[in-house]
């Protein structure tokens, strides 16, 4: 697919900020430096309340658009800019994160008719930018569009980058346009488990998106809230059965309920269940269920090394079995930022 016509595709970039004015300009930046002879970017600006306008008003006469909303979320924001967008390929880019100038040409390399999604390795920078020495997802050798597809059908679950690491073809996205109501708030619970099944997800296992970590990340965590992981499983619960719903009405049929076999969701289920039963979002979800639920999942491959899965399992097991201030250590460990150095080297090498 690397012909001529292939290389003068318009590329859309759509940057959705929400009082990012400390990141925002180098994430605009970023994508004007592109290695692509033809881009269009499009800020939308989801209503937010600091210097953000001022900032994307100086990028106006460098040829970025403009687009001011009421604060809606980021999907709603994403979908405003993609209504306004031209390009055959999309990617939408969060105002903290950057790009790499080569990334588009690297997409390219591997573009094969019957694309959805190409996805990237992320590199980890800090607030400051400064990189953190550590990258992520980790791509097994084997992730094919087919493994990928596999993984998702059994477990609603395969190795994938947030938002910004993925670019998506137009056809892909005008399947899932308009976006459900009252499904999500982030855009990429929308195209993460739907593009495995409207075509093939294909991977460059290059550190191409740079992920900035900081506190106001909508994933971090430094100190261990419970209410956050049991709002996150509750996304993770509705986009699995989002995205049966969004393959069956293309003919293909997947479980609703495979999320229960996902390590992550698992992990989700033990830290509400064990430390904050009162608020758990399933209803009469027993432990018993969990470590059924667990025991199934290591006969599910989800994308991981084998490694990586025994470790999970274990992980997992500890969780639920161990005394509540056990737990309670391994869960801050799993989802914090504060975690041991020495943890941090295991589950680099996993």
């Amino acid at each position: 697919m690397n012909d001529e016509a292939t290389n003068n595709e318009l590329v859309s970039i759509i940057i959705t900020n929400y009082n990012y004015e400390r990141y925002l300009a180098a994430s605009i930046a970023s994508a004007l430096a592109l290695d692509w002879s033809r881009t269009e970017i499009i800020v939308v600006d989801d209503g937010s309340t600091d210097r953000s306008r001022d900032i994307v008003n100086s990028f106006v006469p460098m040829g970025v658009k403009s687009l001011y909303i009421e604060n809606q979320g980021q999907a709603r924001a994403a979908a405003r800019g993609f209504t306004e967008s031209r390009g055959e390929w999309i990617l939408f880019l969060d105002a903290d994160d950057i790009l790499e100038p080569s990334i588009i040409r690297e997409a390219v390399k591997v573009m094969r008719p019957g694309w959805s999604m190409i996805q990237f390795r992320m590199r980890i920078i800090d607030e400051l930018g400064n990189p953190a020495g550590r990258f992520f997802p980790t791509y097994k050798r084997d992730t094919t569009p087919e493994t990928i597809r596999s993984w998702a059908a059994e477990a609603a679950s395969y190795p994938a980058a947030p938002t910004s690491g993925n670019v998506l073809a137009r056809s892909f996205l005008e399947r899932i346009f308009p976006l459900e109501d009252g499904m999500d708030s982030a855009i990429d619970t929308y195209f993460i488990p739907t593009a495995p099944f409207l075509g093939d997800v294909l991977t460059v296992d290059k550190p191409l998106v740079n992920y900035r970590v900081h506190a106001k990340n909508s994933s971090a965590q430094n100190t261990l809230d419970v209410t956050k992981i049991a709002r996150d499983l509750r996304r993770h619960i509705a986009s699995s059965r989002y995205s049966a719903r969004i393959a069956s009405a293309n003919g293909i049929e997947i479980a609703p309920n495979r999320w229960r076999y996902a390590f992550y969701n698992t992990g989700m289920r033990l830290a509400s269940l064990r430390l904050a039963p009162a608020q758990h979002p399933i209803q009469n979800d027993t432990l018993i269920d969990c470590v059924r639920d667990t025991l199934r999942s290591f006969t599910k491959w989800q994308g991981l090394s084998p490694l990586r899965h025994a470790s999970m399992l274990i992980w997992l097991l500890s969780v639920a079995l161990s005394p509540v201030s056990v737990a309670r250590m391994l869960v801050t460990w799993r989802y914090t930022l504060s975690r041991p150095q020495a943890v941090q080297r295991l589950i680099d090498v996993t």
